[in-house]
């Protein structure tokens, strides 16, 4: 019998703790729980959890430090929680490789679908040639993008932008880490640079309000690839 996705919850807050374990329990999950960095990193050895729910605020080290730490040895997802007022911590800890992050305080169904997302099948499997969103076909190899069988002329930079996006369908990409995939290390902070080719992609890719396919902003830290039932 395949075992239940253990998530490790990591918060000093007791009652963020308690409110956290008994919603991932009701939705079959299993639970560990630290309430410092060291003792997440420990557990993370251990246990060998298939996701970690980070608060960044600790009493012994901050969030960022475990996220650099685990990431010297493992790709386990990491969820970040935040609160409102700390956005560039925020945008730092999604740099430096945490998959997502949710403000405080927060809706359980927000939390659970982000969760559900980290842990879809494939999701550090090799990329598809073929990336098919409804009636959207992009074609790696041949650098084709096709809607409803119509072909749509992108630049080599849209056609990049693209990729980095549906490479990552749920997952939030931040400015920087979009400015480096597509453009290099110079550019990180030509954040207007990439507002004019999100604003391009839509454009030419026909993403109304209507259509299943979106690229949605996180305002002050980056975008999402979102398509309709995924």
């Amino acid at each position: 019998m395949t075992r239940p996705p253990l998530i490790l919850i990591v918060d000093d807050a007791p009652q963020i703790q308690r409110f956290l374990r008994h919603a991932l329990t009701a939705s079959g999950y299993d639970t560990c729980l630290a309430d410092t960095g060291g003792g997440a990193l420990e557990l993370a050895a251990s246990r060998d959890p298939d996701l970690m729910i980070l608060d960044l605020g600790l009493p012994d080290m901050n969030g960022k430090a475990v996220i650099e730490a685990l990431r010297a040895t493992s790709d386990m997802p990491i969820i970040v929680l935040s609160a409102h007022d700390q956005e560039m911590e925020k945008i730092m800890a999604l740099d430096l490789g945490a998959d997502d992050f949710v403000a405080k305080p927060f809706a359980i169904g927000e939390l659970l679908a982000r969760l559900r997302v980290c842990l879809r099948p494939g999701r550090s499997a090799e990329r598809p040639q073929v990336i098919r969103c409804g009636d959207l076909r992009i074609d790696r190899a041949a650098h084709e993008v096709t809607r409803a069988g119509s072909p749509i002329h992108l630049t080599p930079k849209e056609f990049d932008l693209l990729l980095a996006l549906a490479d990552n369908p749920g997952r939030v990409m931040t400015h920087r880490q979009l400015l480096q995939t597509v453009w290099g290390p110079a550019h990180v902070d030509d954040v207007p640079y990439l507002r004019v080719f999100i604003g391009q992609l839509r454009l030419k890719l026909g993403l109304g309000i209507d259509s299943p396919v979106q690229i949605h902003t996180e305002p002050g830290v980056g975008y999402r690839w979102l398509v309709t039932g995924a």
